[in-house]
């Protein structure tokens, strides 16, 4: 099982010709931002503070890359300050580690600042 992220734009109205020749206009959201993480790491997002930010913004909130910012900064510098206090939470099966969370969360994080307003979408 696995956790996917998006980052979805704003709503627009495109114009386009359908197979049979007729012109229409249809509305469209272009996905800014998509990644996939495994489940196994979600206890170490809930000791880094991001559990809820990551794999359910609904229950706090969070609707806008804007707001999850903060927290996913302060989770990057304290997972770049205490390595070892995270490592404790690696998947003994190796599919889902600190080494591959804390690219994952930089990754995401810059998404987010790139893309403010973007909607956040979460599938797990």
């Amino acid at each position: 099982m696995s956790l996917d992220v998006y980052l979805i734009g704003e709503e627009k109205r495109v114009e386009c010709t359908c197979e049979c020749g007729h012109k229409h206009s249809k509305i469209e959201r272009e996905t800014l931002y998509d990644s996939n993480i495994t489940h196994n790491l979600n206890k170490m997002a809930g000791e880094a503070g991001i559990y809820e930010a990551c794999w359910r913004p609904e229950e706090i909130g969070a609707t806008k890359a804007k707001d999850i910012i903060g927290k996913l900064a302060l989770a990057v510098d304290l997972m770049k300050k205490e390595p070892e206090r995270f490592k404790k939470f690696d998947s003994t099966n190796g599919w889902g580690t600190y080494e591959h969370f804390l690219p994952w969360v930089e990754s995401y994080l810059k998404a987010c600042e790139e893309n403010p307003d973007a909607t956040i979408e979460v599938s797990r």
